[in-house]
């Protein structure tokens, strides 16, 4: 894999940089790149990398991780393009941006990957997409997802689809953060302390979602295994369908997806 760079190295940045770590690559082949000093001192300390401007650290990289925000892309690639070369890759965390749209402005023969992670990379449960671009071969989409693995799971998909990936897996924690908010309040009004509910909500979560990763059976199944006819999850289930919520999260989604592909259009 050789040198990694991560330019613009936010939280999804960091989050990449000490899964690596932590996996076990050698600082001495990471290189990082921030816009403000203080922020690269400050990952130079912590990790022991090296900190160099844009263009050197294009230079000075095999492989190169875009990690800026999707409005400041377009700046970073005309700053770093004379200094990539063919047979570098390139991969972009940019939530939006087409493959297409670095490759034409980048020299012909770099591979682009384009990524979409989400935020629980932050503690290594990360759910990322890849989706390789034109000259990206299995070779080069093989060391995007190996990247990627170092905080989470890691699927491909052909790049019509990153716009379902954003609304699922990209925008998905934050659906979930809502519906336990939800939960929470429940609780609260039913007379718990909020702490209480918080871990009694909390918990659930966690072990529900382990009991689907562990035993493999779909949630319909899962579903019916808590619901007993005429008891209280069934009374409770019978308001969510009442009020639609089932169909209220695909439409949601749908939103989310459609948003995202109005944001790619506009970096064609």
């Amino acid at each position: 894999m050789g040198t990694v760079a991560i330019l613009g190295a936010g939280v999804m940045g960091e989050t990449l940089l000490s899964g690596l770590l932590r996996s076990g690559r050698s600082a001495g082949d990471l290189v990082v790149t921030a816009r403000r000093r203080e922020r690269a001192d400050e990952l130079a300390e912590r990790y022991g990398v090296r900190v160099l401007d844009n263009v050197a650290a294009a230079e000075a990289a095999d492989t190169l991780v875009l990690t800026v925000k999707p409005q400041d892309m377009g700046a970073l690639v005309n700053q770093i393009r004379d200094h990539v070369a063919p047979g570098n890759l390139v991969v972009s965390l940019a939530a939006g941006i087409p493959t297409g749209f670095l490759e034409s402005r980048l020299p012909e023969g770099v591979a682009v990957v384009r990524v979409m992670p989400n935020t629980p990379a932050l503690v290594d449960q990360g759910m990322a997409a890849v989706s390789p671009g034109r000259s990206a071969d299995v070779a080069h989409l093989e060391e995007a997802a190996e990247l990627l693995r170092s905080c989470g799971r890691v699927v491909q998909v052909a790049e019509k689809h990153q716009d379902a990936v954003t609304a699922i897996s990209g925008s998905g924690p934050a659906y979930i953060f809502y519906v336990v908010e939800a939960m929470i309040e429940a609780g609260v009004v039913l007379g718990l302390p909020r702490p209480t509910a918080t871990e009694l909500v909390v918990q659930t979560l966690y072990g529900a979602a382990t009991m689907m990763r562990e035993t493999g059976q779909h949630p319909t199944v899962l579903r019916e295994q808590v619901t007993s006819p005429g008891g209280t999850t069934a009374a409770a289930l019978r308001q969510l369908d009442d009020h639609k919520v089932r169909a209220a999260f695909i439409s949601a989604m749908e939103a989310a997806a459609w948003r995202s592909r109005e944001l790619a259009s506009g970096n064609d």
